[in-house]
């Protein structure tokens, strides 16, 4: 076995990998890139290597600079993770020549299943139903014409590469070249290939992947599937094993051909081997490629068979034989993994780097984070920050420990999408096992609809107002909550994404609460070591308690029968824009919503340009983000060029 192993990777799964060599007691060391030489993987890991550049291609990228690091530390062996160079047959072939081992598949299984072309055209060759698609020749006049065969709508597939990236859904011929280009662009800045296929978009499927291991001595195993089928623009949010659309038959259908398909590459390591299984009865399934690396859902795998995927990633790269057959696996419970990104679903899925003021955790579930409280996230690269993964005997249990231990993730300083995911697994939806790949961009509008009844906040606030409760004098009228005259008090409230400030008017036990437009009475009936009784004119009554420990200070809102209704919290008022050039006046400056580089620049000075129109195109946190013009108008000024690096709220193009 290897004494010491470079991780070519960052964040979570970086951190990840140095736990497992820890306990295997192999040294660990972890190549950063300038921003991330501080973070959790350089303090978790035994040893850093400092690769000096902030883009990806700059330093996780680098062969030669990676390859220098394993060499100078002395290390046998190279784990990838996923993403970067984790699907990179060049690199492969280097550490090999260097006299490295590379934990992942040899550099023959790269080039035969990391180009999506070539698995096509394997699981055509050996009887594996494959969705009716296009994958020679990729120049634009070619894949229109085969588009046009195909029949729309059509998904565009980066040949290389994988976790969503480079792929585009098409609907129409005039969107095809505005697609075919984006999606080249993200696929060149995620894995170097440009390379394009085309499939006919399947509709309201389930995402299934299988997960295979196998070592050189000719042995093959498969670990169970999961179902990745809550996804947004291609972006898997929630994975869960088993999945709850596959039977006995079904399975042993689906593993037979991962199977089948892995013995006919002749392949080595980890890898994934995924389908899309339709809705309809009986339900159909198609392949659709190999990821041929570690998969970021691979800890529910590990959680219902016990096993350590990294360790044994390991133990095959080391020339080992799997110490586990396929008769001794044994499949138990249900788990459910969350990713937990720094992105703000009610503000666009802005992606948001920045520093995490505190992280608190305590639930019981495992929880995989690539950071901690006080590091500060790049935009530079995406926006994964932890994963929780929560187990139960069955699935109902899975989901409810999920939510319970969602709610145990505190993170400020930065948006996360935590409170959108504890929505989802409470649609019923998703707790009867129907959410399909389309599902979440559809039910996108009714989840993050407003949830906090106006009551609500009436009553945290009429609670906190009671006499003796008002939970702290303060200097200025928004530092949370304050008196600001006789009688009236104002107050900022907040319950998972939503925020409402409440101003409150109180004349003995009445009051009359003002939240948004709305205003309602309450008259406070009792207060006692159990709350203030709150009776609001339709008879409605709750109780509001006051916890005494907690900052911010939390209201706990319980009804007449005592069940726990909700918790809300004091919290200061929404932060101010950061301030930005101003326009000259009847000139709109159109800004950037978040800090990136400049993919592509779509306008002119002079260019008449729509509402809607596209002008820039940021990449930013791995994820191209589209901006378009408000309105009509002239363009007056282009502030920025492609390549270009800008901050949140930088002016990009000035239109009057």
């Amino acid at each position: 076995m290897f004494t010491s192993v470079l991780i070519a990777n960052r964040g979570e799964i970086a951190v990840r990998i140095a736990r497992t060599l820890r306990r295997m007691g192999i040294r660990s060391v972890v190549v950063a890139s300038s921003a991330d030489r501080r973070g959790l993987a350089a303090r978790t890991a035994d040893a850093v290597a400092l690769i000096e550049g902030q883009s990806a291609a700059e330093t996780y990228l680098d062969v030669d600079a990676v390859i220098a690091a394993a060499k100078a530390e002395g290390c046998q062996a190279i784990h990838p993770g996923y993403g970067f160079l984790s699907e990179r047959a060049d690199f492969a072939e280097r550490c090999a020549a260097e006299g490295m081992a590379f934990v992942g598949p040899p550099a023959r299984v790269l080039r035969g299943l990391g180009d999506k072309g070539a698995a096509r055209r394997l699981a055509i060759a050996n009887g594996v139903p494959v969705i009716p698609g296009w994958d020679g020749e990729d120049d634009d006049a070619t894949l229109a014409r085969e588009a046009a065969r195909i029949g729309y709508p059509v998904m565009l597939k980066a040949r290389g590469g994988g976790g969503g990236r480079g792929m585009r859904e098409v609907f129409a011929p005039d969107e095809l070249v505005e697609a075919l280009e984006s999606a080249r662009r993200e696929a060149l800045a995620a894995f170097g290939d440009g390379g394009m296929l085309i499939e006919k978009l399947v509709r309201d499927a389930h995402h299934v992947e299988v997960q295979v291991l196998a070592d050189s001595h000719g042995n093959v195993i498969h670990l169970g599937e999961r179902d990745c089928s809550v996804q947004r623009r291609h972006q898997k949010l929630i994975e869960e094993s088993p999945s709850p659309v596959v039977d006995g038959r079904l399975r042993e259908e689906l593993t037979g051909a991962a199977l089948k398909l892995a013995r006919a590459a002749g392949y080595v390591n980890a890898g994934t081997f995924e389908f899309l299984v339709t809705s309809g009865d009986p339900r159909e399934w198609y392949f659709l490629e190999v990821n041929p690396r570690l998969q970021v859902e691979h800890p529910v795998t590990e959680a219902v068979t016990g096993v350590d995927l990294v360790e044994l990633q390991l133990r095959v790269a080391a020339g080992e034989t799997l110490p586990v057959r396929q008769e001794d696996v044994r499949f138990e419970g249900h788990a459910i993994e969350v990713r937990v990104n720094a992105e703000d679903p009610w503000d666009g899925f802005r992606g948001s780097g920045g520093r995490i003021r505190e992280w608190r955790s305590w639930g019981e579930s495992r929880v995989d984070a690539g950071y901690a409280g006080g590091d500060v996230i790049p935009w530079s690269y995406d926006s994964l920050m932890a994963k929780l993964v929560a187990a139960g005997a069955n699935r109902k249990e899975a989901i409810g420990r999920t939510i319970d231990d969602l709610d145990c993730i505190e993170i400020e300083g930065v948006p996360t999408n935590i409170q959108l995911a504890k929505r989802i697994l409470e649609h019923a939806d998703y707790q009867q096992g129907a959410s399909t790949v389309e599902w979440l961009e559809r039910e996108l509008g009714g989840l993050l609809a407003p949830r906090v009844p106006v009551w609500h906040w009436a009553a945290a606030a009429a609670g906190l107002a009671s006499e003796g409760a008002w939970p702290r004098q303060t200097t200025g009228p928004w530092a949370g909550a304050a008196w600001i005259g006789a009688g009236t008090a104002v107050c900022w409230l907040s319950s998972g994404p939503e925020q409402r400030r409440v101003d409150i008017r109180r004349a003995g036990r009445a009051m009359t609460v003002t939240v948004g437009d709305e205003t309602v009475g309450v008259e406070l009936v009792e207060r006692d070591e159990e709350g203030a009784l709150c009776v609001f004119e339709d008879g409605t009554r709750i109780r509001a308690l006051t916890s005494p420990w907690g900052e911010p200070l939390l209201v706990e809102l319980r009804d007449d029968a005592g069940a726990l209704t909700r918790w809300i919290r004091v919290s200061g008022p929404p932060e101010l824009p950061r301030k930005v050039h101003t326009a000259a006046e009847g000139v709109m400056a159109v800004t950037a919503p978040l800090s990136g580089t400049v993919a592509a620049v779509r306008v002119a000075a002079g260019d008449q340009v729509e509402a809607g129109q596209l002008l820039v195109v940021l990449e930013a946190m791995k994820m191209e983000h589209r901006i378009t013009a408000p309105e009509s108008g002239i363009v007056r000024e282009v502030l920025v060029a492609e390549g270009g690096v800008v901050r949140e709220g930088d002016v990009l193009v000035e239109v009057g």
